[in-house]
């Protein structure tokens, strides 16, 4: 089974399919010899978020890149996305120039709606608004129209190439596609092979949606986000040691990632490991010299958990299972 490098976006740049994720990368020496490292490895495809707090990291070491002539910004393709405080169509171009500013650029290739929940935010402080507790207050009914219409102006304005969703799911990308002038070129979700969204993802191959699948090797360092955020420990999933992916892995003469990162590029969809260990940055993009055969896509397929598969469930400190908008 055959996998391309990149996907195609309907505005008619191209996605590579293997990209460096940055959540939880804050550490400025750290990250920046982890950019320097997939840079010169060819990574091109760089994911980032506002509320990962590194974009003005990257955004130095790609001014550096791109000032020394080793690569032009048309070489590369770079994600970030609105915050759930911007989340407010009034806040949608705010946030987008902030990151901009960030991460000095003129515009980025993709821009997404982090998250389908809306946070309140207090402009003339610039400071989202917390609780007692220093929990963020979540809005009510978000008016993803509204918001998307702000997303297409700043197409139009050329600050973005295209533009997508991040953690929505059918029925409120559906509520995007029946009003969109400018359809979603992307959906960004947790996907690997214990969980594979397999509705979700035709439903976007069926719509001209690409998918990036994050947290795709299903976040074996989650406990440390928990833990700093004084919230109890959860059994993850143990991906890269199943016995299933250890037994293809050594037929190959291939690492446990490799192999369920090439499961998901040869599903038609984009993945985005994090990682700031020089080796591993190395093993992820080692993904194209070599193919699944039927029946090892099929073992992999049948790895299916489901719900119980899922790492990210949103429960950040407060409920949000009640909001109108929440996805799970």
């Amino acid at each position: 089974m055959a996998a391309t490098k990149f996907l195609n976006l309907p505005d008619g740049s191209k996605m590579p399919v293997l990209g460096l994720g940055t959540w939880q990368a804050k550490d400025k020496g750290q990250l920046e010899a982890a950019l320097n490292t997939a840079l010169e490895l060819g990574y091109r495809h760089i994911d980032t978020a506002y509320i990962y707090e590194n974009e003005k990291i990257i955004g130095d070491v790609l001014k550096t890149w791109l000032s020394s002539g080793k690569l032009k910004r048309e070489d590369l393709f770079i994600t970030t996305k609105l915050p759930m405080f911007g989340m407010n169509p009034d806040r949608v171009e705010y946030f987008l120039k902030k990151s901009l500013e960030n991460l000095q650029m003129d515009y980025v290739d993709l821009y997404l709606i982090h998250f389908p929940i809306g946070f309140k935010f207090d402009m003339s402080t610039g400071r989202p608004v917390v609780n007692d507790k220093r929990q963020l207050v979540p809005e009510g009914k978000t008016d993803h129209v509204a918001i998307w219409k702000k997303m297409e102006e700043q197409v139009d304005a050329g600050r973005i190439k295209t533009i997508g969703l991040s953690n929505y799911n059918i029925s409120q990308t559906e509520t995007i596609l029946k009003s969109a002038r400018i359809k979603p070129a992307n959906l960004q979700v947790e996907m690997h092979v214990y969980l594979q969204q397999r509705d979700l993802v035709n439903f976007c191959h069926k719509n001209g949606i690409t998918v990036v699948a994050f947290s795709p090797l299903g976040a074996p360092s989650y406990n440390k986000v928990l833990q700093a955020m004084g919230r109890e420990s959860k059994i993850l999933p143990d991906i890269l040691g199943d016995s299933v992916v250890n037994k293809i892995a050594n037929k190959h003469s291939k690492t446990p990632a490799q192999i369920v990162l090439r499961f998901l590029i040869q599903s038609g969809v984009a993945a985005i490991p994090k990682s700031v260990t020089p080796k591993r940055i190395q093993e992820n993009i080692n993904v194209f010299d070599f193919s699944l055969d039927d029946n090892e896509f099929k073992e992999l397929s049948s790895l299916e958990a489901g719900e119980k598969g899922r790492v990210h469930d949103f429960n950040m400190g407060f409920d949000l299972k009640d909001h109108p908008d929440f996805p799970i």
